[in-house]
């Protein structure tokens, strides 16, 4: 860990985000892409790709896949311009939205893995009296089932995903509710996300953020974020506050 020195006694509270930051889930997302883009008559995406385009809700997964095989598919749009593809993404979109739903819901969990420290730094924070709340810009439907399938439900008081408010993250809206929700204040309660969004969010909101350096940062480097704090595992915040 650096910048940040974890005394629990700054914080009343933490607000913790779900895919890269506690949960592996890129190999949910490639299972239910390629199942939607096979649907759709529409040629798979490679994970590495997928991997850039997570973070910003479902909807944006779904339009950034689409537009990324139907721009590299030959002879479907071959020459066409920027709104000439927009345009055919947004006609298949709403079939590719319920196929994706469809898919997701049925193998929710089942390519995925917590990943290391999860469990350890939750229990940290549990036992040093802080309440927790998970938020993610992933679907509720979504959320929900997959912190109960990984057995991490039980951690947090709330889970809200990316359509319980009007606006998701990197907007500080979200992260404002889930604070008056814990019935805490910004400055005390820890942001912990993966990436930009969560940075940005925490820093409009007024949060303080820790970012993990192993999740989904939009393919660039974390490190590069403006944030409190990196940890390379969640079980460092254990060992800090030890």
């Amino acid at each position: 860990m650096n910048s940040i020195s974890f005394d629990h006694t700054r914080f009343d509270a933490a607000i913790v985000d779900l895919d890269g930051t506690m949960v592996d889930t890129l190999g949910d997302f490639a299972v239910s892409l390629n199942h939607m883009l096979a649907d759709l008559s529409l040629p798979p995406v490679a994970p590495a790709a997928i991997e850039k385009m997570v973070g910003k809700g479902s909807e944006h997964l779904i339009h950034s896949a689409l537009a990324h095989v139907m721009s590299s598919n030959e002879g479907a749009v071959a020459g066409a311009g920027a709104e000439v593809l927009q345009a055919r993404v947004q006609a298949l979109f709403d079939r590719a939205w319920e196929r994706y739903q469809h898919h997701y819901l049925a193998i929710n969990g089942q390519h995925s893995a917590v990943y290391p420290g999860v469990v350890e730094g939750l229990k940290a924070l549990r036992s040093r009296g802080l309440r927790l709340a998970c938020l993610t810009n992933k679907p509720t439907s979504f959320a929900k089932p997959l912190l109960a399938a990984k057995g991490l439900d039980g951690f947090f008081e709330f889970a809200f995903g990316g359509d319980a408010f009007a606006r998701k993250k990197p907007d500080p809206l979200p992260l404002l509710k889930t604070c008056e929700a814990l019935g805490t204040v910004p400055a005390r309660t820890l942001m912990i996300g993966d990436s930009s969004n969560d940075a940005k969010a925490a820093r409009a909101a007024g949060c303080p953020v820790l970012l993990v350096t192993y999740g989904y940062n939009h393919g660039e480097p974390v490190r590069g974020v403006d944030a409190d704090g990196f940890v390379d595992s969640l079980a460092e915040l254990d060992r800090a506050a030890a």
